[in-house]
């Protein structure tokens, strides 16, 4: 697997992931199912890496170049050497180890970037991604009660916290 930086062509293979609502069940929001919105998304997440806030990234097999997510560094603070992270896989990749290798480079890339400190956050019940951060060397620092309203309801989230 490889990462490379997310550009606006690779809307057409995040909409298929963000229109899933298995995928988007533990998200602040929920499946999209407009290809026009993705676009924006996309749009303002390649703003933000041009302008330093964030680094998004693709995540794509080595031989055959398939899409299998998305992961970043968002929320970047350079003052404070501090950052948020984040992963997004398709469900065909889920299990297969894809998450782990990608969000090791991305620690990795952190690391040799200046940061000293990364957080993530998890909506309750995910306990994939609780497993992941988990198994990247994060530590449970809180629960951000209420933290996000989704469908007429709040939700709260777990907070990660690693220092490298």
């Amino acid at each position: 697997m490889r990462l490379t930086p997310l550009v606006a062509e690779d809307t057409q293979y995040i909409f298929p992931l963000m229109a899933d609502a298995e995928v988007m069940a533990f998200w602040d929001v929920g499946e999209i199912d407009d290809p026009d919105v993705i676009a924006n998304i996309v749009e303002g997440q390649v703003e933000e890496m041009s302008e330093g806030r964030a680094i998004y990234w693709a995540m794509r097999a080595l031989g055959d170049d398939q899409f299998f997510g998305t992961c970043d560094l968002s929320e970047i603070d350079r003052r404070h050497h501090r950052a948020e992270v984040g992963f997004m896989l398709g469900r065909e990749a889920w299990g297969q180890g894809y998450a782990l290798e990608a969000m090791q480079a991305v620690l990795a890339y952190a690391a040799a970037s200046g940061l000293r400190r990364l957080l993530a956050r998890s909506h309750l019940g995910n306990r994939r991604s609780d497993a992941l951060l988990e198994k990247l060397g994060f530590e449970e620092e809180g629960m951000l009660r209420g933290h996000v309203l989704r469908d007429g309801e709040r939700r709260d989230c777990r907070l990660f916290g690693l220092l490298l």
